[in-house]
């Protein structure tokens, strides 16, 4: 199958010299179309700016990462912002609504910062899926937190866009929250098609995705195929970071 984003050789150090820290260390992945892959590791082991090389958010020092063939490492800041808006969903911990705007105008916000026309049956068949059809004119602060992390959901699948990164999405959830979230994460790649990469330190959030990449030291270590939580929370003992 495609792969949808592919890092090579990437690195990434903060700062010059002796005084440089190595944030990941020659690190090559690839996500394929239609495929569900969470990222572990202990504190510190370069997940968030695994995650954030990924998606054109930060330059890596050395080697390249694609975009369906299109090296985001090349791209002007202006081009590969245009290129996020269109092409990448977002989903954070902290939901980053807009607390003056409704559901339905968060989640259209992508296309209007794009200049792209707001498909109204496709916003209406996001809210459905995420099921927020009838608070579509609510705003934040009249939402709970699973409710507006699915309106967060909604906006990034809006743009139709080829890989949707995960940073986090369940930690400020509840339980029941946080299985729902994962739910349609699931679901936008078993259903919609998409690619999803996200990042977590819950292993039951883990045992959602397909694939489980374990990072430690800014290295891939290892990785679990149809892992389970059980399975997962092995690993990441082995890694020290549940010891």
């Amino acid at each position: 199958m495609t792969e949808v984003v592919r890092l090579t050789a990437v690195s990434k150090v903060y700062g010059s010299g002796e005084q440089g820290v190595a944030a990941l260390r020659e690190v090559s992945a690839g996500f394929r179309k239609g495929t569900f892959t969470a990222v572990m590791g202990p504190s510190g082991s370069g997940k968030s700016t695994f995650l954030q090389c990924a998606a054109g958010l930060d330059r890596p020092t050395s080697g390249s990462v694609t975009l369906n063939g299109v090296e985001l490492t090349s791209l002007s800041e202006t081009k590969l912002t245009v290129l996020r808006r269109q092409r990448i969903g977002f989903v954070f911990q902290a939901f980053n609504l807009v607390p003056s705007l409704t559901v339905a105008q968060n989640v259209t916000l992508p296309l209007k910062y794009a200049g792209v026309r707001v498909d109204l049956a496709w916003m209406e068949h996001v809210l459905a899926r995420v099921g927020l059809s009838e608070r579509a004119g609510h705003r934040p602060s009249e939402l709970s937190g699973g409710q507006q992390q699915r309106a967060a959901i909604a906006r990034a699948l809006v743009t139709r866009p080829e890989v949707v990164f995960g940073d986090e999405p369940t930690g400020a959830l509840d339980t029941v929250s946080a299985r729902e979230v994962l739910r349609l994460l699931r679901e936008s790649v078993d259903d919609l098609g998409r690619t999803v990469v996200m990042i977590t330190h819950d292993p039951v959030a883990a045992a959602h995705a397909d694939t489980v990449l374990f990072l430690a030291d800014g290295r891939i270590v290892d990785h679990l195929q149809l892992p389970t939580a059980d399975a997962v929370a092995r690993r990441m003992a082995h890694l020290g970071a549940w010891a």
